[in-house]
């Protein structure tokens, strides 16, 4: 969990409080129609939270649900009141906290995985740098041509992020990064 100090006063006798910035993990099944992502979007935008990821498609057809899988930062109270506000909204069949329930199992953090695509163009000693850290990192070269890759990287956000940097310096052109999608571990289902 990322954790940052942020110091506010407190309504009771204007003494100092301490809380940490948490980023959590964040999964809402809604029907699936629309207008509902606009008031998902709408609940954070309107009491201004911040977004970090946001996923969305239909997982389950016959029913016509989708999940939406949110990664947002705030403080432990923040975090529960958009939990709170999320189970308001009329579309929302559930909300989970992924976070807090890989906490209650003991683990660390829940199961995430993020896909980036990533352009490089180079030639020479780049280029073969590039295909050489592609490699370390488990990237898949998808396209190429004798100027560029593109690579197909999957895995939690640090590592993308960090494959990201590495390539700046070789040639990166362009990038396009789907969002964290996240299960719970174990055999519940949401």
């Amino acid at each position: 969990m990322n954790a940052q100090n942020i110091n506010a006063p407190s309504a009771y006798f204007m003494a100092e409080v301490s809380e940490k910035l948490e980023t959590h993990t964040l999964s809402v099944l809604v029907d699936n129609e629309p207008g509902v992502l606009a008031r998902v979007i709408g609940l954070f935008s309107g009491r201004g939270y911040n977004i970090d990821s946001l996923t969305v498609s239909e997982t389950e057809h016959e029913k016509h649900l989708s999940r939406i899988t949110i990664v947002t930062t705030g403080t432990p109270q923040v975090i529960e009141q958009i939990r709170h506000q999320l189970e308001r909204l009329v579309p929302v069949h559930r909300v989970i906290d992924l976070t807090v329930e890989a906490h209650r199992n003991n683990q660390d953090k829940p199961l995430e995985r993020e896909l980036a695509l990533v352009k490089v163009a180079g030639t020479g000693e780049k280029r073969l740098e590039a295909l050489r850290l592609a490699d370390a990192f488990r990237a898949t070269v998808i396209d190429a041509t004798t100027e560029h890759f593109v690579f197909e990287i999957t895995g939690r956000t640090n590592k993308v992020e960090q494959f990201i940097s590495i390539m700046g310096p070789l040639g990166l052109i362009e990038v396009s990064r789907t969002g964290v999608a996240a299960l719970q571990r174990g055999g519940k289902a949401l």
